[in-house]
């Protein structure tokens, strides 16, 4: 059997070879021959039955096409290197305080350079802290995050002060601006006095979380608990001195030069290398939502539209059917609660501010001389300053807001609402009851019925006693169409001037 193989064999060789030569084509040479014969000879001969095994096309383009597929996975590889080497820095810019908001736009850079296969992302910081929960949660994305994480504490006059602190030091590479600083990282809870004990599981929380995160990091363990411990900050020279951070640079550029080449440890122990300089920074912003809830999350706008809400749904309350004040109030109230739900949120204080428009209300019925409606201006201005119980000064409603907003709606308040009871007081003048004192003359004598003339109508008329035609009445009741008059006392005429004595 295999015999007759290389008998075939041969012959399609040799026919290789003559139409190789007819066609004036070079024919094969033999150290080609002697590879292809070895290479079919390590081909099985038989099938798994024990049957001759048929070979199938020409030997020469199976290996043509061996080193075709070579080739195509030569160029790929080369494409998806260069696809590597081009990859861009994302860049984002958080200059606000830490809150849901700025979680979720970090969180998003992220996901989006780690689906991109960006080199880094970069975050130029400047912040004066915000809320645990929110910090925390960007420190879990920053940590979890397969591309490396650069915060960069710019521009000169910044900071990364309390919770910015966390999130600088959970960093990939730490760096800062000449004429930064960071630090101040105690924790606090505003609106309370805290007992000894909860003040410490609150400062050995925060600790704990500091050295975890610095110690993952490679960075000064004792000093950055220092700064939970003992609200420490630091300029970007004594931070770098105490291997706070990485690097202080003057630019990103600068930045990116000092970074050329050198490895780093990241957050699971991988050890990396960045080549940044000359690679294209690409700007990531904030999508149109997340711009106005962060111009939301303001507590001062917070509280400008809740108290704009609360005028315009009095005005509504005080003029039923005008529409626009009540929409503008129930949309202002509604976008004030959904900013106020993302904000730690005093319910007391609102309290305060109902309070307020109570006494506002209640000035306009009593007439105080003004009492009433100081208080209730007093009780706005606290319940605008308690409104949001934030860690930092920077999340809170400022004094001049909550004045600038209590005592010129105390007073517009107190005057619609004085205005409404005056116009309550006033006598009817329409319907029935607008008939009711009026005077009028009897066209027919009343005995005791008859017609009267009032407001330029013809009324059927009553009285008690007769009364002449010409006669001036009075109305005193209304009973359907019927009038009850009386007769109207006559006027004394007037004295007449005495003639002098002489």
């Amino acid at each position: 059997m295999e015999s007759r193989v290389a008998e075939k064999l041969a012959k399609s060789h040799g026919a290789a070879d003559a139409h190789s030569t007819s066609s004036g084509q070079a024919p094969v040479r033999p150290e080609t021959r002697a590879s292809l014969d070895g290479f079919i000879d390590a081909a099985p001969r038989t099938g798994a039955s024990g049957a001759p095994r048929q070979l199938y096309g020409d030997p020469r383009q199976l290996m043509r096409n061996t080193v075709i597929r070579r080739i195509l996975l030569f160029i790929a590889g080369v494409a998806f290197s260069c696809s590597l080497s081009s990859a861009q820095i994302l860049k984002i810019v958080v200059n606000d305080t830490i809150q849901p908001i700025t979680e979720e736009y970090i969180a998003r850079a992220i996901a989006e350079a780690e689906r991109g296969h960006d080199q880094a992302v970069l975050i130029e910081m400047n912040t004066p802290g915000g809320l645990v929960d929110s910090t925390r949660e960007i420190i879990q994305t920053i940590t979890a995050s397969s591309v490396p994480v650069i915060i960069y504490v710019t521009p000169g006059g910044s900071r990364a002060a309390s919770a910015g602190f966390f999130i600088l030091e959970s960093s990939d590479i730490a760096a800062m601006s000449p004429g930064t600083n960071t630090g101040a990282a105690h924790p606090v809870i505003l609106g309370q006095k805290m007992d000894d004990v909860m003040k410490e599981k609150l400062e050995n929380d925060a600790a704990a979380l500091m050295r975890s995160v610095a110690a993952k990091r490679g960075r000064n363990v004792d000093v950055a608990e220092s700064t939970v411990r003992q609200s420490k900050s630091f300029t970007e020279q004594e931070a770098l001195s105490q291997h706070l951070i990485d690097y202080v640079a003057s630019s990103e550029d600068d930045l990116f030069r000092q970074l050329e080449g050198k490895s780093f440890k990241r957050f699971n122990g991988q050890e990396a290398t960045l080549r940044l300089a000359g690679q294209p920074v690409v700007p990531f912003g904030m999508t149109l939502k997340e711009r106005i809830l962060a111009y939301l999350m303001d507590p001062n706008v917070a509280f400008i539209l809740l108290a704009v809400g609360a005028l315009a749904l009095y005005a509504e309350f005080n003029h039923p059917g005008a529409v626009v004040p009540g929409t503008v109030g129930i949309v202002f109230i509604l976008i004030a609660a959904f900013a106020l739900n993302l904000l730690p949120t005093r319910f007391a204080a609102l309290a305060l501010i109902l309070g307020a428009f109570a006494l506002f209300a209640a000035e306009a019925k009593f007439a105080s001389h003004g009492v009433l409606t100081i208080g209730g201006i007093a009780l706005l201005t606290l319940g605008g300053l308690l409104l949001v119980d934030a860690p930092i000064p920077e999340m809170r409603v400022h004094l001049l807001t909550a004045l600038a907003v209590s005592v010129p709606l105390g007073f517009i308040t107190a005057f619609l609402m004085t205005i409404a009871l005056k116009a309550r007081r006033n006598k009817v003048v329409t319907g029935s009851q607008g008939l009711v004192g009026e005077t009028g003359v009897a066209q027919t004598a009343l005995s005791p019925n008859g017609k009267v003339f009032v407001h330029g109508e013809l009324w059927d008329a009553v009285t008690s006693s007769a009364l002449p035609v010409g006669q001036l009445v009075v109305v005193r009741q209304v009973e359907g169409l019927t009038l009850q008059v009386e007769p109207l006392a006559a006027m004394p005429p007037p004295a007449q001037p005495r003639a002098a004595v002489s």
